[in-house]
């Protein structure tokens, strides 16, 4: 079942800059995202932890960035979680023009997946994240009521 399922993947990545790769519990897609005369590299892995029993999986971005600044300094960040972003770059010279958008990968997946019937979850982090803006949004509204209260002539 799961093997259907990556080779589905396998196909739709076939002659594309996405790579896939099998993981003990699913596979990973990796895309280097294009940065044209820049500093910087950056590489977007799309984490696929699949349970094949419910025939249910999970998809986590993780993006990995190398900057380097003068002087041989260079910084390195890895973001968890789930990444919606789009760039846009050009050569100084406006010979080179790349884009990039990392919903074009989820949509790969997830096209790949529903064919065969499977359906995505939510990741737990994504789920507490939901919790907390809930929470912290009626926090919010309470304190508007309380202010308009206060404050009401």
């Amino acid at each position: 079942m799961s093997e259907a399922l990556y080779a589905r993947v396998q196909a739709a990545t076939e002659g594309t800059a996405y790579r896939p790769r099998r993981t003990e519990r699913g596979f990973d897609v990796t895309v280097d995202v294009p940065q044209a005369g820049r500093n910087t590299t950056q590489v977007h892995t799309y984490r696929v932890v699949l349970h094949p029993r419910e025939k249910t999986f999970t998809m986590t971005d993780i993006v990995r960035t190398h900057e380097r600044g003068p002087f041989g300094t260079s910084s390195r960040t890895v973001e968890r979680g789930r990444a919606r972003y789009r760039t846009w770059s050009r050569s100084l010279d406006g010979s080179e023009r790349t884009s990039f958008s990392s919903a074009d990968g989820h949509r790969l997946i997830r096209g790949a997946a529903q064919e065969l019937g499977w359906q995505e979850l939510r990741p737990p982090t994504q789920k507490v994240a939901l919790v907390f803006g809930a929470i912290g949004g009626l926090v919010a509204l309470g304190t508007l009521i309380a202010l308009a209260v206060v404050f009401w002539p």
